[in-house]
C-alpha cells in the first residue's frame, strides 16, 4: 500500500504554524515531515493541522455524573456532594451502562480533538463480585470509538489510610500487588492492536500503603511502564496522611520510591514547594485537570516551579466538560489568577500558546510513554485540524493563529481528527 501524504494550509511544527509542510505516513506512523515535494493524498484546504491532543487523565464512566454533583445541600462542600453522587452512580452501573458511558466519553473526546486518552481505570468489578468484568469493557469502548488508549489500570485496596473498603469501593478492589500484576498480564494479552497499551497506577496514598505503592512502581519500572498516582488534590488527604504517616503525600512518595522517572502525579493542588522541587528534580511530572479541579472547588495549583523545572500535562478527569481547548486556556488563566504576572506559562520567547500546546500534546504523550503528541518522524500519525474559515478565527494571521484558537475559539473550530492516519 502506498504511503499517505497529508498537506494542510498550515501545520504546527513545534513552535509556530508553517505553510507548505507535508507529512508522509506509513502504517500509521509519520516517516517524514517537511517541504517534501510529494503529491498529497489528503489536501486539507483552509485547515491548520496540530498534533492530536493527549488526555493524560480520564475517568470515562464519570460522564454519567453530569449535573448530579452540582446541587449542594446546605452546609455541604462541592467535593463531598460530588463524591456521594459518584458512589451512587457506581452502584447503579451494569456492564452495558458502563460501556455506553465510556464509549460516549471517548467519542466526545475525538470530537474535541483528543486522539489519545490515558484512562485511569478503577471501577473493575460488576455488582456480582470480584470478576474484573469492566476492564475489558474499557478496551472494547476505545476500540469501538477509534481512540488511542493507554489503560492506566488502578491498584485500589483500602478505603482510606488504615480503613477497609466500604460500599461502592468494593467494586474497585484488587487484593494485593501479586493479583494486580496477574491481571495486568491478562489485560496485556487482550489489547486490541497497536492503538492500545497499559500503564500502572496506585490510586492514592489513601487506597494503597507505601509498601504497596513501592511494589507496584518497582514492577512498572521493570516492565518500562508509566506510573501514575493521585496526589494532594484535597486538603483532607494531606491531613489524613500526616496523621497516618507523619508526612504529606508527596513527601511520602519522594521517600518511598527508588526513582521518580516516569512517575506522573495527578492534581498536586496543595503541594508543598519543597516537596515539589524534590519530586521534579527526581524526574517526576505533573498532570493538571483545570476544569474538574474548578468544578470540585479544589483550588489552583502553583505551577511556577513545575513550568520552570518539570513537565505539565493535562487531563479531563471527571469529564464534566470534555474540551482540551478549555483545559488549555484555564490552565493559563488559573496561573494568571494566582499572580499579577501575565502569561506565566510562556516559553522563552514569550509564547503562551506553544507551552499550552506542549502540555496538551507532547507532555501528555511523555506521561503515557507514547510516541505521539508531535508531528515528527517516528511519531504516530495522530492529528487534529482547525477550520480556518470558522467565524471565531476571522482575520487570523499565521503568527497569532495558535493564540486565536486557544483563547478565542469554541470546540467546533475543530473540523477533523486522525488516529494512526485514519480519520475519525
Amino acid at each position: 500500500m502506498s504511503n499517505q501524504v497529508f498537506e494542510a494550509d498550515l501545520t504546527w511544527t513545534g513552535q509556530v504554524f508553517e505553510p507548505g509542510i507535508q507529512i508522509e505516513v506509513s502504517e500509521g506512523r509519520i516517516v517524514s515531515r517537511g517541504l517534501l515535494g510529494l503529491e498529497p493524498t489528503s489536501r486539507l484546504e483552509r485547515q491548520a493541522l496540530l498534533p492530536g491532543f493527549v488526555n493524560a487523565h480520564s475517568h470515562a464512566f464519570q460522564l454519567g455524573l453530569r449535573g448530579r454533583g452540582e446541587l449542594f445541600p446546605s452546609g455541604s462542600g462541592s467535593f463531598w456532594t460530588w463524591r456521594q453522587a459518584m458512589y451512587d452512580l457506581v452502584s447503579s452501573l451494569d456492564e452495558q451502562a458502563f460501556f455506553d458511558l465510556t464509549e460516549r466519553a471517548y467519542r466526545e473526546m475525538l470530537a474535541a480533538g483528543i486522539t489519545t486518552v490515558g484512562e485511569f481505570h478503577y471501577l473493575h468489578h460488576s455488582a456480582e463480585g470480584e470478576d474484573f468484568a469492566f476492564d475489558d469493557l474499557v478496551l472494547s469502548a476505545a476500540e469501538s470509538a477509534g481512540i488511542r488508549l493507554v489503560l492506566l489500570n488502578v491498584y485500589y485496596r483500602s478505603g482510606g489510610i488504615g480503613q477497609e473498603l466500604a460500599d461502592g469501593q468494593r467494586r474497585f478492589r484488587t487484593a494485593d500487588p501479586a493479583q494486580y500484576w496477574r491481571r495486568m498480564d491478562t489485560l496485556g494479552a487482550r489489547l486490541r492492536g497497536p492503538a492500545q497499551s497499559l500503564g500502572a497506577v496506585a490510586h492514592s496514598v489513601r487506597a494503597a500503603t507505601p509498601e504497596e505503592i513501592a511494589a507496584i512502581h518497582r514492577e512498572a519500572r521493570r516492565r518500562d511502564m508509566p506510573f501514575h498516582i493521585h496526589l494532594e488534590e484535597q486538603r483532607q488527604e494531606i491531613e489524613q496522611c500526616l496523621e497516618g504517616y507523619g508526612k504529606r503525600p508527596m513527601a511520602l512518595l519522594n521517600d518511598t520510591l527508588d526513582s521518580l522517572e516516569g512517575v506522573t502525579a495527578v492534581h498536586c493542588t496543595h503541594s508543598d514547594p519543597q516537596d515539589m522541587a524534590r519530586f521534579l528534580a527526581g524526574g517526576g511530572a505533573v498532570c493538571i485537570c483545570p476544569l474538574t479541579e474548578a468544578n470540585l472547588g479544589d483550588g489552583l495549583a502553583d505551577l511556577e516551579a513545575v513550568h520552570r523545572q518539570g513537565s505539565i500535562c493535562l487531563g479531563s478527569d471527571s469529564n464534566a466538560r470534555i474540551s482540551m481547548l478549555e483545559e488549555m486556556r484555564w490552565l493559563e488563566y488559573g496561573q494568571r489568577l494566582r499572580s499579577e504576572t501575565r502569561g506565566r506559562l510562556a516559553d522563552a520567547e514569550g509564547r503562551v500558546a506553544a507551552e499550552l500546546i506542549r502540555a496538551a500534546c507532547g507532555s501528555g504523550a511523555d506521561a503515557l510513554a507514547l510516541a505521539t503528541g508531535r508531528i515528527d518522524a517516528g511519531a504516530w500519525a495522530d492529528f487534529v485540524a482547525l477550520d480556518l474559515d470558522h467565524p471565531s478565527l476571522r482575520g487570523w494571521e499565521a503568527s497569532t493563529l495558535a493564540e486565536s484558537a486557544l483563547f478565542g475559539a469554541p470546540d467546533d473550530v475543530i473540523c477533523g481528527t486522525w488516529v494512526g492516519g485514519s480519520k475519525r
